[in-house]
């Protein structure tokens, strides 16, 4: 039997896609750079450029449905925050109204997925680690469009995430998977926190997203196409 596709745009180094391979969907991942450690089939592209072509030569029906991670820096709590107050960082270009457009015109079940902060997203959905028992909490907001599901449950956090914060170490259940020093999270503790041995690059750890997340998206998206 053929594994039903999905389109993952912005791919990184696969979080979101090995979410959805585990619930059983075939992944095809593009991303503006290289990304040799991405697991299944992937495309160096401009995501936006690339969804444009398919939509165009109407290769985009050889998927069932299209995921996106585009770029936060533009909204995330981050950028507006700390970086903000700072004067550090640059200016970001704000991707997800065009992205919308193209999704829209696709006709196909899509997820956009965002970090908690400004980025103009619906919270359609919002997953957190807790609900699938790991050991960082990651919140993201995903946008659904052309299909719904219900919200689970956001189950109490059980403690703090370790690390210091303003001159005061806390000890909790959670680590810090971003950023270095302060008590942040090592790289085989964000790997085993979020459940990822397939790369060990801080940078494409610190950017992903625990593929529970979209294992549990892709098993609904598959009882909505079934």
């Amino acid at each position: 039997m053929t594994r039903p596709r999905i389109l993952d745009l912005f791919s990184c180094a696969g979080g979101a896609a090995m979410g959805y391979h585990r619930a059983g969907l075939t992944v095809h991942g593009i991303d503006i750079v290289a990304r040799p450690r991405y697991p299944f089939t992937f495309r160096q592209a401009d995501a936006l450029t690339a969804l444009t072509e398919l939509i165009q030569s109407g290769e985009i029906h050889q998927y069932t449905a299209i995921h996106a991670s585009p770029p936060c820096q533009h909204g995330c709590a981050l950028t507006i925050g700390t970086n903000q107050s700072k004067g550090w960082g640059r200016e970001h270009v704000q991707l997800i109204p065009e992205l919308r457009t193209l999704l829209d015109a696709t006709g196909l079940p899509y997820v956009i997925e965002q970090p908690n902060g400004k980025a103009p997203v619906r919270r359609d959905l919002t997953l957190c680690g807790e609900q699938f028992g790991l050991g960082v909490l990651r919140h993201r907001n995903f946008e659904l469009g052309h299909w719904t599901v219900d919200q689970p449950e956001h189950r109490q956090h059980r403690g703090r995430v370790r690390g210091w914060r303003h001159g005061r170490y806390y000890d909790g259940p959670y680590v810090a998977a971003y950023g270095t020093g302060g008590g942040k999270a090592t790289i085989p503790e964000m790997q085993q926190a979020m459940g990822i041995d397939w790369t060990d690059v801080r940078e494409e750890l610190t950017e992903a997203i625990p593929p529970a997340y979209t294992e549990w998206i892709g098993q609904q998206l598959l009882r909505l196409t079934a």
